[in-house]
């Protein structure tokens, strides 16, 4: 089993999340690293502060030299996919190829109603995340996209530079959404990441992912298999729910780090972790 982390933005300062990925750095058992996109906290108190994710995650990029990063994930409604290809493109340049993509269709409705964000009905979430997948993965890979789709239309457009990874940074899809999301992720993710629950969640997820891939011809076993996994203080418990995911077949097992975030809580993580490893 692999290993990351994750430092959600909300509730906490720049100056915690910055010494929590400059101490992961140097620990090699955590491959990657987190944040989520959010602009409103998704954990106790709504009012309170929450960094942006996609900035917070090119600051780390330059404060950071061997871990992976990426949003878990980003709510494709929040941004153009254009707009998200080149931010994609630029933040793997920058990080020298570091990132993943993490994206999803989005659910916030407090944040979305706030801002005058469109967030849609289900259906209309799950159609406008397949057609932003398509626009994504075309602009990071192809000299020129053209697309019309019911939400979005491209003539010819070009996104340069390219990312440095080909042919464009893993695509990590977050849901479990079985009829649409899981469906989206067998046909355009790399990586899929399980919210977070029981083995018994996990597998029925995973099964009807692979199933979504066999229905198009694709080996499942070039998807990795992730879930968010709470530390709520207790290593020991962080590792046995982690090796529990594990016998059922997770293969990344993302730690999530509560506020107040702190550098001093990585190491007795990292010694309960290897000892699943």
């Amino acid at each position: 089993m692999r290993f990351a982390f994750k430092t959600a933005p909300q509730h906490t300062t720049w100056d915690a999340m910055l010494e929590v990925w400059r101490a992961a750095d140097d620990i090699e058992i955590f491959e990657s690293g987190w944040t989520f996109d959010h602009f409103y906290p998704i954990r106790g108190d709504t009012d309170g502060p929450c960094l942006e994710g996609w900035m917070t995650l090119a600051a780390l990029a330059q404060a950071t030299t061997r871990v992976r990063m990426g949003t878990l994930v980003t709510g494709i409604h929040y941004r153009h996919p254009a707009v998200l290809a080149n931010m994609a493109a630029t933040l793997d340049i920058v990080s020298g190829g570091r990132l993943e993509l993490g994206i999803g269709a989005g659910w916030n409705e407090q944040e979305s109603g706030a801002y005058g964000i469109e967030l849609g009905t289900p259906r209309e979430r799950s159609d406008r995340f397949e057609e932003a997948c398509e626009v994504i993965t075309g602009l990071l890979s192809q000299e020129t996209t053209s697309f019309k789709g019911a939400y979005f239309q491209l003539t010819d457009a070009r996104c340069e530079p390219k990312p440095v990874q080909k042919p464009h940074p893993p695509i990590c899809v977050g849901g479990s959404g079985e009829k649409r999301t899981l469906r989206t992720a067998a046909r355009f993710a790399q990586h899929w990441n399980f919210v977070g629950g029981t083995p018994e969640q996990f597998t029925r997820a995973r099964d009807v992912l692979h199933q979504h891939c066999a229905d198009i011809g694709r080996d499942p076993a070039e998807i990795l298999l992730s879930s968010h996994v709470p530390f709520n203080g207790d290593p020991a418990q962080t590792a046995a729910i982690a090796a529990g995911l594990g016998e059922v077949g997770l293969q990344l097992a993302i730690v999530t780090l509560s506020p107040p975030h702190t550098a001093a809580v990585l190491e007795p993580i990292a010694d309960a972790l290897r000892g699943i490893g």
